[in-house]
């Protein structure tokens, strides 16, 4: 499969890859959906905010595809050849984003209702099963050689995927949770995946094994600094970038800002506890104030210091030796999109 060739002595800015990523993955995700059984393709193409003549999906959501693109074409691979497995991480990608909307409730995403919330959890089950049973079916046609060691990897990082959310649960109702497990849950639940998509990239693009180490750790490092960024957008994000009904908050989830907060031994932190467990639901007043009290604790400082240091790691990497030149640039060029440090 050809994928666009590009300049190879500049550097592209993070817009510019997602853009070059995008032009190759939309179409062969939009093929591969339309081999889905019809009672959930409909479904599928409802999700990824297309009819059949639409565009799929926003750009952003292909970023662990363009990671995976991007470190294939890195190491000196084709990136034709990782096609398949960017297909393959988007879907699995989408298939957790389902089963997260229909456990945590959540109405909307991406400013519309979510598959849940317009065909009911049972359908949105099937379609998020549907999503994952295709990304193996993907990454098998596509995967040549390395197929078998690519559908492994895929595999422990669903069940990686898997448990963060079990975890993420389960500290709702618990009154210790410690800001190790709130880093262990960002990287089971977002880390797992973006190493997945660097080390598919690497793999597919015949990096050897310690290329393939380095380069996942790099999207380890980068995904949990990106899931404590989006832990403090469900919190005080723009509008256009979060929601503000404090889902998060109002479901008592224990992120790193909440955690950080209620450990800091301040007064504002302790106020912050015992608002937390007040039974029955908090009200909208309720839910600003827990705002208001995470910041004075310095659980938004500490949430943004702990992902600028995940930032500098993740780069960190790139000086390895994994990779030289313009792909150094442009892998930090996107990690610093992805860690909402691109200014």
């Amino acid at each position: 499969m050809t994928i666009q060739a590009h300049d190879a002595t500049s550097g592209r800015s993070p817009a510019e890859i997602l853009e070059w990523s995008r032009a190759q993955v939309e179409p062969a995700l939009r093929t591969a959906i339309a081999g889905l059984p019809p009672s959930v393709r409909r479904i599928a193409d409802f999700h990824f905010g297309g009819d059949g003549r639409a565009t799929l999906a926003a750009p952003g959501t292909f970023v662990r595809a363009a990671l995976t693109l991007l470190v294939c074409d890195a190491v000196g691979g084709v990136p034709g050849d990782a096609l398949p497995a960017a297909v393959a991480v988007e879907l699995v990608h989408n298939f957790s984003l389902m089963h997260h909307d229909i456990m945590n409730g959540g109405g909307t995403r991406r400013h519309r209702a979510t598959v849940w919330a317009a065909f009911g959890p049972g359908p949105a089950l099937l379609c998020g099963d549907a999503l994952l049973g295709l990304a193996f079916d993907v990454l098998d046609a596509g995967g040549k050689s390395h197929a078998a060691a690519a559908a492994d990897s895929l595999a422990l990082t669903v069940q990686d995927v898997v448990e963060g959310q079990a975890s993420d649960g389960e500290y709702e109702t618990r009154d210790d949770v410690s800001l190790t497990e709130c880093l262990r849950v960002a990287r089971l639940k977002t880390g797992s995946l973006l190493a997945c998509s660097t080390g598919l990239g690497a793999l597919m693009g015949g990096a050897d094994s310690n290329q393939i180490a380095q380069l996942r750790l790099y999207g380890e490092l980068l995904g949990v600094a990106h899931q404590l960024v989006e832990d403090s957008l469900g919190i005080w994000g723009e509008p256009v970038t979060a929601n503000h009904d404090h889902a998060d908050l109002r479901r008592r989830k224990k992120t790193l800002p909440v955690v950080a907060a209620l450990v800091s031994g301040t007064v504002p932190g302790q106020e912050l506890a015992e608002l937390y467990r007040q039974r029955g639901d908090l009200s909208d007043r309720d839910l600003v104030r827990a705002a208001d009290l995470i910041e004075a604790a310095g659980g938004r400082a500490a949430s943004r210091s702990q992902a600028d240091e995940l930032l500098l790691a993740a780069v960190r990497e790139l000086a390895t030796g994994a990779v030289s030149g313009r792909a150094v640039r442009e892998l930090e060029g996107v990690a610093r999109m992805v860690a909402g440090r691109d200014h």
